[in-house]
């Protein structure tokens, strides 16, 4: 088993990182630390202190943190154990982040700080995550292997999973193999 001290989820928006990862959470008994719940304020603003607040994630001694943000990329990494790659296909992602944005303008889901996905800024602005699957996907896929091979990420253990059964597989050997209290 690797060491699961210090773990990182990364993967396209909507490819299930965070529910992934709230499941590692309860296996390996670390903290889970959602990015975006760091990064959005009120209003869908930016928070002026999402450096600070992942430092201060960062340098606690155990946790599992889920997102992509680059400008913390350095930060998360320098301290990780393992990174977990969840390598979706486009299609899987895609139908994924629709489904979810219906999911949420309909049921008027409340994300952080209270925000919520509306027709207007869930499908019809750039920045919709719909549209940020389709922006982005391939670009991570390209991105990725040439992180992994990088010499300041080489105490880390990557882990790549390309469909959610190999996630599901994964998140079954940490149930048999991690210690319950």
């Amino acid at each position: 088993m690797p060491d699961l001290t210090r773990v990182v989820v990364v993967g396209t928006s909507a490819s299930g990182k965070t529910t992934s990862m709230e499941r590692v959470e309860l296996d390996v008994r670390a903290p889970h630390v959602e990015l975006d719940a760091l990064h959005w304020g009120p209003n869908w603003t930016v928070r002026t202190d999402f450096l600070e607040r992942t430092r201060a994630a960062a340098a606690q001694p155990a946790w599992v943190v889920d997102g992509n943000y680059v400008l913390v990329r350095d930060i998360l990494w320098a301290r990780a154990t393992v990174i977990v790659w969840l390598n979706y296909s486009f299609a899987l992602t895609f139908s994924r982040a629709v489904r979810r944005t219906a999911r949420r303008i309909t049921t008027g889901e409340r994300l952080w700080w209270g925000n919520r996905e509306t027709l207007r800024n869930a499908v019809f602005s750039r920045d919709a995550i719909p549209w940020w699957v389709i922006r982005t996907h391939r670009k991570r896929r390209r991105e990725m292997p040439v992180l992994m091979q990088q010499r300041e990420y080489a105490h880390i253990e990557f882990i790549v999973l390309s469909t959610p059964q190999q996630a599901a597989a994964f998140l079954a050997l940490l149930r048999s193999t991690c210690p319950r209290s």
